[in-house]
């Protein structure tokens, strides 16, 4: 499948990379914060914003350890109590997705359970994202896939059995339109880790629209993604890396967001459409720097033209220097001046 469409915008097929601006938890449990993430997306030209839903009673267990960045990032406690801190209740998300519509970026959102996919159901989001940890989910998975949407799936920490066995569950529940992300699920991950060739190793084993989720601080990782083909790229922001929470201090700020994405739609001007052929500025800068075959001295009318008799010089508005051996041995149909252009018109 070579495009798919999301909200107004298509992803795939030769369509400008799809940019998702990862606020996840970035909010703190503010939806003002949340707010304002949003409006930082919008200027710094991102297609799409993302949170996360979730409930932290049905995610962890009281007592779950965080992981070491969490605690690197947030101090002691489990993984329970920082994600409790987290949460926003389903009417703020509902207020958020309605802010997303005002704003015209489209509003998506990370489910991690049942009752967030029914709720993104209800919100009417044009896609669902499927985060790297709940790829094995399959009862989660079988979910999405029935609700007949477009259906984004990060691959961190997956072996491409484990994902040919997502796959499989969800075109198993008639879902087709499916886009990988490649991600190395680290925070922030090692740029020696990430691998972006594996990109094409989706791309070639199930022939579906890929693209990155990516978790380095890096600017350059996600343009290199765009340069190598990836449709979707996703990254985490925050409106300060000072603020406390998990994945702040593994996030863009707004003015580094927006500058990825200039940098991102540099690149995609700069692809092109792969045809070899002189643009128009070579089209004119070629008369220019190229050589005609000019003569060496001048030459009287009705003598045979020898290479004694030639030069090649600029400017290249005569015959090429290809044409050498079809002008020696002409005669001259008229007088030629030294340093004047020889053209056909000129030979007899």
């Amino acid at each position: 499948m070579e495009a798919i469409k999301i909200g107004n915008r298509v992803v795939g097929g030769g369509a400008p990379v799809f940019v998702i601006a990862e606020a996840g938890v970035n909010h703190n449990g503010e939806v003002e914060l949340a707010k304002k993430l949003m409006d930082a997306a919008k200027k710094a030209g991102a297609d799409a914003i993302k949170f996360q839903i979730f409930s932290a009673e049905r995610l962890v267990v009281k007592m779950a350890p965080k992981a070491v960045y969490q605690s690197r990032t947030t101090g002691k406690g489990t993984q329970y109590e920082m994600l409790k801190k987290l949460e926003l209740t389903k009417e703020e998300f509902r207020k958020l997705a309605a802010y997303a519509r005002r704003k015209n970026i489209i509003f998506l959102a990370s489910a991690f359970d049942e009752n967030g996919v029914e709720l993104l159901d209800e919100l009417r989001v044009s896609a669902f994202k499927v985060p790297s940890g709940e790829i094995t989910n399959f009862p989660l998975l079988k979910q999405i896939a029935r609700k007949r949407k477009p259906i984004i799936l990060s691959t961190g920490m997956s072996t491409l059995g484990e994902i040919a066995e997502a796959m499989e569950v969800i075109r198993g529940e008639g879902a087709n339109e499916i886009i990988l992300l490649h991600c190395v699920s680290d925070y922030p991950a090692k740029v020696e880790e990430i691998n972006l060739r594996a990109m094409n190793t989706l791309k070639e084993a199930f022939g579906l629209p890929v693209g990155l989720s990516d978790h380095t601080p890096s600017l350059d990782i996600p343009i290199a993604a765009a340069a190598l083909g990836a449709k979707i790229i996703e990254k985490h922001f925050t409106l300060n890396r000072k603020l406390p929470g998990p994945d702040q201090k593994a996030s863009l700020e707004p003015d580094e967001l927006r500058k990825m994405i200039a940098r991102i739609r540099e690149v995609e001007r700069a692809l092109g459409d792969g045809a070899k052929k002189p643009t128009k500025s070579e089209e004119i800068l070629k008369k220019v720097v190229r050589r005609s075959i000019v003569a060496r001295r001048d030459i009287i009318k009705g003598t045979v033209i020898t290479m004694e008799m030639l030069d090649l010089k600029r400017p290249g508005t005569g015959l090429e220097p290809r044409y050498l051996e079809k002008v020696i041995g002409r005669k001259a149909r008229i007088d030629i001046m030294a340093d004047e252009l020889i053209t056909f018109e000129k030979l007899a």
